[in-house]
């Protein structure tokens, strides 16, 4: 479950989840600077991921741990995510798709591009892009609209009050 909650509450990559531990919380966000990137981010520490942290054994340099009771190695991480995945009857799931979940939840909420980056480390629009193409397209077309409208409602009322003003 902590791997789950790493993955998904982070929107970091498996092979930073995995090396993840105590060192990393600093004034409860979660400071990880990613393996592939080099790039730091700081976030957060979600309840549901604190509650998952909490519930966890510690007492290691990092949370998660094979049953041998040693940090994972990237390959050995992935395997056992595939693993997982399969014994849950998911073999269309991956460590990977839930950084991509992470991000899609960010863009069903509402935020924009620069507040996902700052979340799961990515530097482009377009990589954000990529992942957040399936967001929800029912409530982001009535968000659209409800702007569109205010903007008009916005530019008559503007306008109707420079009319008056000319015809007085």
């Amino acid at each position: 479950r902590l791997a789950l909650d790493l993955m998904l509450w982070t929107g970091q990559r498996g092979g930073d989840a995995r090396v993840m531990g105590p060192g990393n919380v600093r004034n409860k966000r979660l400071v990880v600077t990613q393996e592939k990137t080099g790039a730091t981010v700081s976030l957060p520490v979600l309840a549901p991921l604190a509650e998952s942290i909490l519930a966890a054994p510690s007492g290691g340099l990092v949370f998660l741990l094979s049953e041998h009771g040693k940090p994972y190695s990237r390959k050995g991480f992935g395997n056992k995510v595939r693993q997982w995945c399969d014994e849950a009857g998911l073999p269309q799931c991956s460590a990977h798709g839930l950084r991509k979940a992470a991000a899609r939840r960010f863009a069903d909420a509402g935020c924009s591009n620069q507040q996902i980056k700052s979340w799961t480390g990515h530097t482009t629009d377009s990589e954000v892009a990529r992942y957040t193409a399936a967001a929800d397209q029912v409530a982001l077309s009535d968000a659209a609209a409800e702007k569109l409208m205010a903007n008009l409602r916005t530019r008559l009322a503007s306008a109707s009050a420079n009319h008056l003003k000319e015809g007085a």
